[in-house]
């Protein structure tokens, strides 16, 4: 197989300097602050069509991560209804920037609820995105009541949401930290989700300072966290997708990141 593509998170005010820095061919980054409800925001001089040329013609390409509060499958009307808006604006946003796709985290319910009545919101959310660009629905490490901390809840949504219009669009961002925090044997988990999903389109590589099973969501640099590196370049290995390192520090470490993994596959 031809060489998996490696690149990092990076600072969204010139992902194509980031990128350069790295020698990486993508990059992953914001638009705008993850904790906050306002919208996206461009950092780019020159604006979308600009970042856009210059990716293409720098041979980068580009990947959006979603705010960490959107929330589709909350049975929250005040965390659902703005979780939705929030949604399909990054989504037009990273569209018009050429983005390879959009991240967005699984959510959750409130504790008491049946977690049934996430994976239908998950469903009414898909229909009432206009997905323009993949929609990558990622693991998450915790949660009492999370949507995709769990295989069995990962199936729950993807039942749900197969029937929908606009589900060839949604596809699958696996996260090695989270899943390993979240409790899956990394030794099947690429194997256990293309059962679910059929597809794995990107992998968050990323080591674990926690311990397995732990819920707590610390990424570490490679080597460093308590993942068995073997098993880490198994997943991404296995997975064959293109790769994001979301590991701490700045261009140099996420060289050294880079250097680590190939290494190993």
């Amino acid at each position: 197989m031809s060489a998996i593509a490696i690149g990092a998170h990076v600072d969204q005010s010139d992902p194509i300097a980031e990128a350069q820095a790295r020698n990486a061919p993508l990059v992953q980054f914001f638009l705008g602050n993850p904790q906050s409800y306002k919208g996206p925001v461009l950092a780019y001089d020159g604006g979308a069509a600009a970042l856009r040329a210059a990716a293409e013609s720098a041979g980068v390409d580009l990947y959006v991560h979603a705010p960490y509060l959107i929330n589709v499958a909350t049975t929250n009307n005040r965390q659902r209804i703005p979780s939705r808006k929030l949604l399909q604006q990054h989504m037009d946003a990273a569209a018009e920037l050429g983005a390879k796709g959009l991240i967005v985290h699984g959510g959750h319910v409130q504790d008491d609820d049946d977690p049934a009545k996430g994976f239908d919101n998950w469903r009414k959310a898909v229909e009432a995105t206009d997905i323009k660009i993949p929609l990558l629905i990622e693991n998450t490490a915790g949660g009492t009541n999370a949507m995709t901390r769990y295989l069995d809840r990962i199936a729950g949504v993807w039942a749900a949401i197969e029937s929908a219009e606009g589900a060839d669009m949604v596809g699958f961002c696996l996260d090695t930290c989270h899943a390993h925090a979240g409790g899956n044997a990394l030794e099947t988990v690429v194997e256990d989700v293309k059962k679910i999903t059929g597809r794995i389109d990107l992998v968050h590589c990323n080591d674990s300072r926690d311990a397995f099973d732990s819920g707590a969501d610390r990424h570490a640099n490679f080597g460093q966290g308590q993942i068995d590196p073997d098993l880490l370049a198994s997943v991404v290995r296995d997975a064959g997708a293109p790769v994001i390192c979301e590991t701490p520090g700045p261009a140099d470490a996420h060289v050294a990141d880079f250097a680590w993994l190939r290494e190993r596959l």
